[in-house]
């Protein structure tokens, strides 16, 4: 049997899971343990994938901090995750507060806007569609919380940007498939457009 490559099916896997197509990136995941059985990388994903699968919002939190982690050290980011993985007790949505510090401050080094700074400039001029057009097409709105996310959808719905607001909420929706607010949201859009 031929070898596989651990680093270009490692690649595929974390695709696989960013796509969210999280049963390929768990097959993905396994064949490197097959193969790499000492792979604490493709360990860690494999089980956020099930997790990912599994419905747990907190699993994508963690994927991302795991990549940021990685970029400054592969051996303390398997061991942080590992450790975090193993401290799981059912108790997953106290994660997502510490998880979103650290990408926070991950996407102030990114080209974009703070949605807090972005609301302080629409209270400013008044005008909700002028700045978001004008920030739009120079940078991007980081939004970090999901309170903020269903702000953001309903100003887009109720400012004109109607179709803008339901491909995000299609996204959404598969986040958070029982999310009263986005329903909500839905229904109000899919009125206005009727």
């Amino acid at each position: 049997m031929k070898p596989i490559s651990k680093y270009k099916t490692l690649a595929l896997a974390n695709e696989s899971f960013t796509q969210e197509q999280y049963d390929q990136a768990l097959r993905q995941y396994a064949l490197v343990l097959k193969h790499f059985p000492d792979s604490k990388e493709a360990y860690n994903r494999a089980i956020l994938a099930e997790m990912a699968m599994s419905g747990e919002m907190v699993a994508e939190a963690l994927f991302d901090y795991y990549e940021i982690l990685r970029e400054e050290s592969s051996e303390s980011a398997d061991t942080v995750i590992s450790e975090i993985l193993q401290s799981l007790d059912g108790t997953l949505d106290q994660l997502i507060p510490l998880l979103q510090e650290p990408m926070k401050n991950r996407m102030l080094y990114e080209d974009g806007i703070m949605y807090d700074e972005f609301l302080t400039l629409v209270k400013k001029s008044g005008d909700f569609r002028r700045v978001f057009e004008n920030i739009m097409f120079s940078t991007k709105v980081l939004i970090t919380q999901k309170d903020d996310f269903i702000d953001f959808l309903d100003l887009l719905s109720k400012n004109g940007f109607t179709q803008m607001a339901f491909n995000y909420i299609e996204s959404a929706l598969s986040m958070y498939p029982g999310d009263e607010k986005l329903r909500h949201i839905l229904q109000t859009l899919s009125e206005q457009s009727s």
